[in-house]
């Protein structure tokens, strides 16, 4: 029996839980996880932190296989950015770029994370030519889902992959970015170069990969790679 160290980002976590006990049952082997904001991870694997594999958005990945701190890069999901606003609120119009950028501009508080899709959002924001007008109802959070936030009515309007809105209580996902401006990423799993249980982290990987997690992983709001 092995004991494999994982270090994941929360945008894989549903598909993630429902899976890992399936495969600790079928290979009698332990997985310990450490689920860390995207930021965080980044700073923590390049300050010399190791765990046998790391789950993480592909070009995060990819980052620091060129950091020589991962060796191989094997993708499992991809995930839209969701829009969630509290219970039972109205749902405001995203049918459209145009539709959404009128429907931010419009919003009393928008919440947003630090991973990927926060990244992006700012970006987008800015391409929009609306960052001014948005900055004093942003908020950025970490840690925490966004919808969480929108949950306790601290905020109108939360962005965040579909796969970490999905799960939260007291939110209804109005439905993801429209096509004219969805960003999809990818997440991957890598072992780290330093990986003490290669077998068994492959084989972890190879689960997560493998025909019979596909129905998992779109049951919890992503496509599997």
């Amino acid at each position: 029996m092995s004991e494999i160290k994982v270090m994941a980002s929360a945008a894989f976590r549903e598909a993630y839980l429902e899976l890992v006990p399936q495969f600790e049952r079928t290979t009698g082997n332990k997985v310990t996880t450490l689920w860390v904001p995207s930021v965080q991870m980044m700073s923590r694997l390049k300050g010399g932190e190791t765990v046998d594999v790391v789950i993480l958005s592909a070009a995060s990945l990819d980052e620091l296989i060129k950091a020589g701190i991962i060796g191989s890069r094997v993708d499992l999901a991809t995930s839209g950015v969701g829009v969630a606003v509290r219970a039972g609120a109205p749902k405001p119009d995203i049918s459209s770029g145009e539709a959404l950028k009128r429907t931010v501009l419009a919003a009393k508080s928008i919440v947003y994370s630090t991973g990927p899709s926060g990244i992006y959002l700012a970006g987008l924001f800015q391409r929009m030519g609306i960052t001014d007008q948005l900055e004093p109802k942003l908020r950025q959070v970490q840690g925490e889902p966004a919808g969480a936030v929108v949950a306790r009515g601290e905020a109108e309007i939360g962005f965040q992959q579909v796969s970490e809105l999905l799960p939260v209580p007291g939110i209804d996902l109005v439905g993801p970015l429209p096509p004219d401006v969805q960003q999809i990423t990818t997440f991957s799993a890598g072992l780290h170069v330093s990986v003490k249980e290669p077998d068994a982290a492959k084989a972890l990987i190879r689960f997560l990969t493998a025909p019979a997690a596909a129905p998992v992983i779109r049951k919890k709001g992503m496509e599997p790679a």
